[in-house]
């Protein structure tokens, strides 16, 4: 029987065929989750553990957890040793979301392999960033082993985050849909933040910037509890604002993200209001009861996004349409989240999650978001500009 090889080898496939130099006689650390493995299932850790006898000295986690297994926001996982290699797994979100010098003591360089999502507001990046910073400040080195993009390297969507509305979900002036992969958005943050950490990327072979999840022949292996599948990361640029909202984003559900509603919606209203103006989508009625977090064990009513065209989809836009529609017809059942959100105690979060509060104030303004996108479109193209410039792969 023959095996069917993914079209993509990721870096840590690559760094099993050619060993780097940087990495021999090192002390190293490891961050990871259960996303990092190879095309044969096996984990960074262990593979790491194998090519570079004796060196692997300490392991560290993302937001989720080391299993991945915290499901929301703001719950904390915890240190530990790794019962296989007899080593410390710090927590990089816990009592801190950033490493301390102790952390970093038994190692010379940290190699990170991490499954990004390609959306601003996934915290991976920034947990990458303070490694970044800590690495810098300790003379120590950091080598990323690099990941697909899982929603493409072509698409790059919505406004950059401003500066009064940086937080853990957002810390540089980013869009919502970047288009970089993990390797790349590091060496962007690692230069124009003017970290000047030593950092090696380890590319993938095979990847193009056209490819989403599926054309890569990968198996998913959720980074965290609540992007399940490829489909929920595709439509989780836009999803996500639902967080900052007292709709339920699917959350204690089996479809988190692909779904959203609440008690108090009139789908039928909602579906006829936006279906002409949301292009490559198809938005089918649901009704469904969440097992945690927002409304649960209540019903709720909502539609299920199913994408018919990627390339017509833009999900930040169609999602401030929709929220705005949900604004407009249930003023008195819609409200906003109010804080605590990823530890921010008094700023609103949504105008964390939207990375502005003056979007936000359009929006309760009833402003069309059609004319926003076209005012966020000069920053936009400059970033993608200036982005380019770390561009790995080709299309």
């Amino acid at each position: 029987m023959t095996k069917n090889l993914p079209r993509v080898k990721t870096g840590l496939d690559t760094l099993c065929d050619n060993l780097p130099g940087c990495l021999k006689g090192k002390r190293l650390g490891l961050l990871a989750n259960p996303a990092s493995i190879t095309n044969q299932f096996a984990h960074a850790k262990n593979v790491i553990a194998q090519l570079f006898p004796g060196q692997i000295c300490a392991l560290f986690s993302p937001q989720h957890g080391f299993f991945a297994e915290k499901q929301d926001n703001m719950i904390e996982s915890g240190h530990f040793k790794d019962p296989d290699l007899k080593i410390p797994v710090f927590s990089l979100y816990s009592e801190t979301r950033i490493p301390t010098a102790d952390m970093f003591a038994p190692i010379d360089t940290l190699v990170i392999d991490i499954q990004d999502v390609g959306t601003r507001v996934y915290t991976f990046i920034y947990t990458i960033s303070y490694c970044l910073e800590m690495a810098a400040e300790l003379g120590k080195s950091v080598v990323i082993l690099d990941r697909p993009n899982p929603v493409g390297g072509i698409q790059v969507e919505g406004n950059i985050l401003e500066k009064e509305c940086a937080s853990f979900v957002g810390r540089y002036p980013i869009p919502m849909r970047h288009g970089m992969t993990v390797g790349e958005i590091t060496a962007y943050i690692n230069t124009t933040q003017k970290i000047d950490c030593d950092l090696t990327v380890i590319p993938m072979q095979g990847w193009t910037r056209d490819m989403y999840w599926q054309d890569t022949g990968l198996v998913w292996i959720p980074p965290s509890p609540n992007l399940p599948t490829p489909l929920s990361a595709m439509v989780y640029p836009g999803q996500v604002i639902f967080e900052g909202t007292n709709l339920s984003e699917g959350r204690g559900t089996t479809l988190p993200f692909e779904q959203f509603g609440a008690p108090y919606i009139d789908t039928y209203t909602l579906k006829q209001r936006v279906e002409n103006r949301l292009k490559g989508i198809v938005m089918r009625p649901v009704c469904f009861q969440p097992t945690s977090g927002k409304w649960q064990n209540q019903t709720c009513k909502g539609v299920q996004i199913h994408v018919m065209d990627t390339d017509e989809y833009k999900p930040y836009l169609y999602s401030l349409i929709l929220l705005q529609e949900i604004m407009r017809a249930h003023p008195d059942g819609f409200q906003f989240k109010a804080p605590p959100y990823e530890y921010e105690f008094e700023r609103l979060p949504m105008d964390l999650i939207l990375g502005s509060r003056k979007l936000r104030k359009n929006l309760e303004e009833m402003n069309d978001p059609l004319e926003l996108e076209k005012a966020w479109q000069g920053p936009l193209q400059k970033f993608k500009q200036e982005s380019q410039a770390f561009y790995i792969y080709d299309v």
